[in-house]
Formats: structure tokens, sequence, C-alpha cells
């Protein structure tokens, strides 16, 4: 598709933008921290997976930092967040420490999950982070579960599920659907599913993919409420995250938001030529970076100064150094860990629990 793609063809359908948003300009400020963090955290990524420190594969989240940051602030306790494998921001607003993220990446014993999962598969039950997945759509069931189970456990928790736009025309995801539709019914589903649509499913345009490109709409055939917000815009995001979970917390019913956002980074670390898109099309999108968007609001609200801006981001990558030092210094696993959080119970190869 053409660079004329810069805003996906929805800009009049996406909500957001003009909403009046309560969050302070104290909390954006901190907000625009995390999202530096992302960044500059990605960025190192790249560098480690170039210098052949990170195995497998890698997909990181630049450009599409105001999705996450957003909708994770109406993040509570006792909720649950489970998304594909583009998770490492995720995992990181959250709560979890950087440089057990980046062992994991490096497949170090002190990662995340003792360096067995990699930059796709992270997680974290303490924080509610059910998982990055490395199956296009495989996860999409696991999320709608984790809601029925929250309300069948009596709770009110809601489950966050981050899923594609190229996982949106997965059978899973429509067999998935369906039924929190109808469990939704009777408020037993609550699942807030959000679709990070970043106009490409890896070098496939949303256009070249789907018959019927409002993806938020697909999900009427489930009788699943749904919208498009900005994704781009932190403010927007947050307005419309906070609302909606709200209602899904109350009610128990799904709902669907579709965050039209863009990855400004390749689909993957290996995706080097991107002759799927223009340079005029990535270059119209880098205009609107969610982290240029904040900034230059805070600049303009006396918020922050340039002075600031520097401190955030040294600070940023400070951290992220530590992180890479910290993971480069860590040891291999063990050749036992091979064995271990296998099966449930006694292991039948080591005898132990």
């Amino acid at each position: 598709m053409s660079a004329d793609r810069e805003n996906s063809g929805n800009e009049a359908e996406v909500r957001g933008g003009k909403s009046a948003v309560a969050t302070s300009p104290g909390r954006l400020v901190e907000l625009y921290g995390k999202m530096v963090l992302v960044r500059a955290f990605e960025d190192a990524c790249q560098r480690a997976f170039r210098q052949g420190k990170i195995g497998g594969y890698l997909h990181v989240y630049t450009g599409q930092e105001a999705v996450a940051t957003g909708f994770l602030e109406a993040f509570r306790k006792g909720d649950r967040v489970i998304t594909g494998y583009r998770d490492h921001a995720h995992a990181l607003l959250l709560g979890c420490d950087p440089g057990e993220v980046m062992a994991e990446l490096f497949g170090k014993r002190t990662g995340l999950v003792k360096g067995k999962g990699g930059s796709m598969h992270l997680f974290d039950v303490e924080r509610g982070f059910m998982g990055g997945y490395g199956i296009v759509g495989g996860h999409i069931p696991l999320g709608v579960g984790i809601a029925y189970a929250l309300r069948y456990e009596g709770t009110d928790g809601i489950c966050q599920l981050y899923l594609g736009d190229g996982a949106i025309n997965n059978g899973a995801f429509h067999e998935a659907a369906n039924l929190a539709g109808l469990w939704g019914r009777d408020g037993m589903c609550p699942c807030f599913f959000i679709v990070e649509n970043n106009q490409y499913g890896m070098g496939t345009s949303v256009e070249r993919a789907t018959a019927m490109t409002d993806l938020a709409a697909k999900f009427n055939s489930y009788a699943i409420g749904n919208e498009k917000v900005d994704g781009m815009d932190l403010e927007a995001v947050i307005e419309c995250a906070e609302r909606v979970a709200e209602q899904v917390r109350e009610t128990g019913r799904p709902y669907a938001v579709e965050a039209v956002t863009y990855r400004i980074a390749p689909h993957g670390a290996a995706d080097f030529f991107e002759k799927y898109r223009t340079k005029e099309e990535v270059e119209k999108w880098r205009a609107r970076d969610p982290i240029g968007i904040l900034e230059k609001k805070l600049l303009e609200r006396d918020a922050l100064d340039e002075e600031k801006i520097e401190e955030i981001k040294d600070e940023a990558r400070q951290r992220v150094s530590e992180a890479v030092k910290y993971a480069d210094e860590s040891e291999e696993p063990p050749m036992e860990e091979l064995y271990t959080d296998v099966y449930a119970g006694e292991d039948e190869y080591m005898g132990t629990r």
C-alpha cells in the first residue's frame, strides 16, 4: 500500500483525540518516562540481536508504546493480561525487572522464566502477566478462558487480551470471540479485547489480508460491543481504557477496542528490507511517534522542559545499560533445567517435585 495509508483510512472513525482526560500532568510525565524506557529497551534488544546475544527471534514494540502504556493504566490487582509475541513492553509496564526480562531474551538462568521462554514467551503470574505467546492467535482462547475463570471464581478481575491485526483472521479468534459473546450474555466473560492494529501482519497489509478492514466491527458478529481509538495518542488511549475497563468489570460482558497504531520498526529483527512498505509511509507515521506526540503536549503545558526530557532519557538509557550488563554477566541455565517445569508433580527423569 502507498504512503497514503498514513492513518489507515479510518481517521474519522477513531475515537479519542479531542476527549478530555483527567490524567494529571505529573502522571503523564511518569508515563512518558515509562514509554521512553520501553523504547530504549527495544533499541538495546535490536543491538543485542545483531550481536548474536539473543537467540530465536525478536519482535520489538517501537511505535506502539502508547497502546500498552495507556491500557495498562486501567489494570488493577487481580486482573490478568495476555498477549502475543510482541510482549516486552507489557512485561516491563507491569513491573517486571528490566534485567530479568533482558536476561530472558539472552537465554540466561536469571531470566524471567529461567531462560526457557526467550523473547516471545515472557511470563509473570505474580504480576498478572499470563504470557507472551509465539503462536499467532493461539492465546486468544486462553484469554477468553481466563476471563471466564475470573468471574466464575467470583472476583471482579478482568482480562486484558491483546491481539494483532494479523491474528484476527485466525479461526481461534472467531471461536473464542463467539464463546466470549455467549458467556458475556450472562455476565460471565469480563474480557477486554485490545486489537493492536499496526497495519501489517508480518509483511501483509490489512487491506491485503481481509475484505472487511474495519477490525473493530468484526466483533459485531459475536454481540461484542466495540470501538476504535487513536493508538498513537496516549491520552486518548487512557480515556478509552479507563472507561471500557470499568464497564467490563461492572457488567462481566466482553468489549473490544481497535487501537489504530503503527509499527515504526521492522516486523522482526531480521526484517531488513521491508519491501512491503515505502520509506515515505514510514516517515509519515514517524511524524506521529507516540513519544513525540506526548513530549510535545507536555512541553506546551510546561509540564516538562528540555533539560528534564534529557534527564528522563539518560535515566532510561542507564537502566537499560544495567539490564544488558546483568544479562551479559548472568550464567547459562544448567543442563538439569531441561527436565524441570515440564510436568506437574514428580518428574519421571529427575525424580523430584
